[in-house]
């Protein structure tokens, strides 16, 4: 098993095929939890994610619930991404089957999903900024549990 990224019913298409190509480049499966508030084929998806998306491994669950269902299938610890974290996510300890959720752009996740979170990670920001761009969020989280796990693919060069 490998590290998931997965997003919760997001808002913005670029952000999400943005983070689609990271997930492919990275060698990461990306789970969607509907309803996303875009057409996953959208436009402004396919043209943030280019022609990445054909090796994307993207997984779309119908809920929250269904989405738990699988989750709970795998045995995957819930590793949430929020502006309420408790733990900078450099200082956590992430495992190589963990699950990164990152919330809605607009409203992050509902207090019933920080719940069901195993844990709850923060970016350190200066004071006065709110938050970053989910898919900068996304990679710099995706970055730092890979790297911790050994999960990065042998570098090639061309």
């Amino acid at each position: 098993m490998s590290l998931v990224l997965a997003l919760y019913e997001p808002d913005i298409a670029q952000n999400a095929g943005t983070l689609a190509r990271l997930c492919a480049c990275l060698d990461l499966a990306l789970h969607i939890i509907e309803p996303a508030g875009f057409p996953v084929g959208d436009a402004g998806f396919r043209r943030a994610g280019m022609d990445y998306l054909d090796r994307a491994a993207i997984h779309r669950h119908s809920s929250f619930a269904a989405f738990e269902e699988w989750r709970a299938s795998e045995r995957r610890r819930l590793v949430l991404a929020t502006t309420k974290g408790a733990i900078p996510y450099a200082d956590f300890a992430f495992l190589a089957d963990d699950v990164l959720l990152l919330g809605r752009e607009s409203a992050g996740v509902p207090d019933a999903v920080h719940a069901r979170a195993n844990a709850r990670v923060i970016i350190p920001m200066v004071a006065g900024a709110r938050s970053l761009n989910v898919a900068v969020a996304g990679a710099m989280i995706a970055g730092e549990a890979l790297r911790q796990v050994g999960g990065f693919a042998p570098a090639t060069y061309r």
